[in-house]
């Protein structure tokens, strides 16, 4: 399958953003943080506006901006929120195959700092592993290919993905 575009989705520190750039530059094309774009567009860090608008207020304007992207040849490295944006997820299922890059908790765990600074949408009291489960119940329903990205590099997510695409 030749795909238009290719979207990225897991929990932050995943490694979507990284794993992007070196999959746009296999298939010679774009990239787009869709994260990098919400902050440019409100000119603040993510942090700053969950802190404003609240957990729901990010989670509608992040389904809203994913609802409407039209976009061509890009790989897309989605918010780890973004399995909360049901049009959204619907839209980038419509742009090209949805890939889930899955990883371990422990793996997580040492890849990730402070969750308030970094910009994650959680809840009061949450934990990660609670946040994790959540969620993958979520991304696996939208993800048309799951990779398993635990102890393995860069490159070998890359060609799994390419392979699998």
């Amino acid at each position: 399958m030749i795909a238009n575009n290719v979207s990225l989705i897991g929990m932050p520190g995943a490694g979507k953003s990284t794993i992007g750039v070196l999959l746009a530059k296999e298939f010679a094309f774009n990239f787009l943080d869709t994260d990098l774009l919400i902050q440019s567009q409100h000119h603040s860090p993510l942090s700053d506006i969950i802190a404003e608008i609240g957990n729901d207020g990010f989670r509608d304007l992040e389904n809203k901006m994913l609802a409407n992207l039209t976009v061509e040849d890009q790989v897309i490295a989605t918010g780890g929120s973004a399995c909360y944006c049901p049009e959204g997820m619907q839209n980038l299922a419509k742009l090209g195959p949805i890939v889930l890059l899955d990883i371990e908790l422990k793996e997580l765990q040492e890849r990730l700092g402070c969750l308030k600074e970094r910009g994650v949408v959680i809840a009061p009291g949450q934990t990660l592993q609670d946040l994790k489960h959540e969620r993958d119940i979520l991304y696996k329903k939208y993800a048309s290919i799951t990779i398993d990205c635990s102890h393995k590099t860069m490159e070998e997510i890359v060609a799994e993905i390419k392979d699998a695409i």
